[in-house]
């Protein structure tokens, strides 16, 4: 079995070394003092840092790009027809998907956080990241974006204390460590793999049960699902909510950019004031998870207040890219409907003239699955600009596309237009937009560049 700490002579490779989390792991390992290679399709931001701290990086895959490796480490991406999972297997070297490898890493840390949850792992995971931070916990950590606070996606610390995402996606989460969990909410998603919505929840139960009983769980009690799966464990409980929970936010308000306050009580008792510079309610459940996440680990509450101000968001979660033609351009990653629903709720709290939003479905299976709650979530923009579908690992078979999910957007009355690429997005956006107006890229795939396309205009 591969020992983080006991086998530094051994040469890790990655294949997919430019995806977020990977590239994650991959320095983590180098700060370890290990050797790493990994193959990606392209080079990137992420694979030029890597190269810089000592990696060998390969453009392509190809079978001869494990020769001489010891471990191989893949993302659940990857088809096992790749060549160089392939020849691995072949050589008898030793491979293991991402969430395993994360695991054994998590495994190795006392004090292992784990951020699960449909939507807002990544901020959750990133206000947390600054209450330890400013806590002067010295935590390793791992996000699903880059946070400037920690310049990038990951952070190497000395002590116990481990974060990270728990991704839900073909079960990953089921193969971590955690000591202290976090359940935000449960939505029906990546239905590709599981069969339905109780499927997902069986998972989220399965995770929870991974807490050992003298851990604890931290867990959304305005959701039902995330409620009956807190019922059920035999660890430490800490329900938060808007509604029902041990913790819970009152007298909400929103200042003029649509940053909300808010007092914080445990039952009956006064906990505090917070102020939050993100906007929407749901950045305030994702605040209220991380104030209980602080609170177990013994961290001042006013510590916890501070770090939540200075929090300004991961990169493209509505992250402010700057102004174009007079409009403010903003990025943000929500691709389920749930999510952009919140988003736009968020946005509609904002000063604007008009809303016009940019789209990128994500993956095939996804639009298809959730196609009628996609139909409606853009209520409240003023101009929708339909993307086509980023089909991320996915191939297209021709039963679903942007211009029908577009149709249907229309027909419940969002003045919606298909854009059959980037540079046509971007030149209806320049001579439409006026000072005053917004403008929102929005998905997990790559439409962030509408807006830095329109920026550079």
């Amino acid at each position: 079995m591969f020992d983080i700490f006991n086998d530094k002579n051994k040469i890790v490779h990655f294949i997919g070394i430019g995806g977020i989390s990977m590239s994650g792991l991959a320095e983590i390992l180098i700060d370890y003092g290990y050797s790493v290679s990994g193959s990606d399709r392209a080079p990137s931001k992420l694979t030029k840092k890597l190269e810089s701290m000592g990696a060998e990086i390969y453009i392509g895959q190809k079978k001869e790009n494990v020769h001489g490796k010891d471990i191989v480490v893949y993302t659940a991406a990857i088809k096992q027809d790749n060549p160089e999972l392939k020849e691995a297997r072949s050589l008898n070297i030793p491979t293991m998907d991402r969430a395993e490898f994360l695991g054994l890493i998590m495994k190795k840390f006392k004090n292992a956080i784990a951020v699960s949850g449909t939507h807002g792992k990544t901020t959750a995971t990133s206000m947390i990241s600054l209450i330890m931070l400013k806590a002067n916990l010295d935590p390793t950590i791992l996000v699903g974006g880059e946070l400037d606070a920690i310049g990038g996606n990951v952070r190497s610390g000395k002590s116990s204390y481990f974060l990270t995402e728990a991704c839900e996606y073909a079960g990953s989460f089921l193969k971590f460590f955690p000591y202290i969990g976090i359940i935000l909410n449960i939505d029906a998603d990546h239905l590709d793999y599981y069969k339905d919505i109780d499927d997902i929840q069986n998972a989220f139960l399965n995770f929870g049960k991974l807490i050992p009983e003298n851990g604890t769980m931290i867990g959304c009690a305005d959701d039902d699902r995330v409620l009956s799966i807190m019922k059920s464990l035999k660890c430490n409980k800490i329900g938060y909510g808007l509604n029902r929970g041990d913790y819970t936010a009152k007298n909400i308000t929103y200042n003029n950019d649509g940053y909300p306050s808010f007092d914080v009580y445990n039952g009956s008792n006064f906990i505090d004031h917070f102020s939050l510079n993100v906007p929407g309610q749901h950045n305030v459940l994702n605040a209220l998870s991380s104030i209980c996440c602080g609170l177990t680990l013994g961290v001042d509450i006013n510590v916890i207040k501070a770090a939540l101000f200075e929090f300004k968001g991961a990169h493209r979660r509505f992250e402010k890219k700057g102004v174009a033609f007079g409009a403010e351009v903003i990025d943000d990653y929500a691709h389920h409907p749930t999510a952009i629903k919140a988003s736009i709720k968020a946005i509609l709290n904002c000063p604007h003239k008009k809303i016009y939003l940019v789209f990128q479905p994500h993956t095939y299976s996804r639009t298809k699955s959730l196609f009628d709650e996609f139909s409606k979530a853009f209520n409240g923009v003023d101009e929708l600009l339909m993307l086509d579908i980023y089909a991320a690992r996915e191939i297209d078979d021709g039963s679903i596309n942007s211009k029908m999910l577009c149709d249907a957007v229309s027909r419940n009355g969002v003045n919606t237009k298909y854009m059959p690429s980037f540079e046509a997005a971007c030149d209806y956006l320049k001579s439409h937009v006026n000072k005053g107006d917004l403008v929102i890229t929005m998905g997990a795939g790559d439409v962030y560049k509408v807006g830095d396309m329109l920026l550079k205009k």
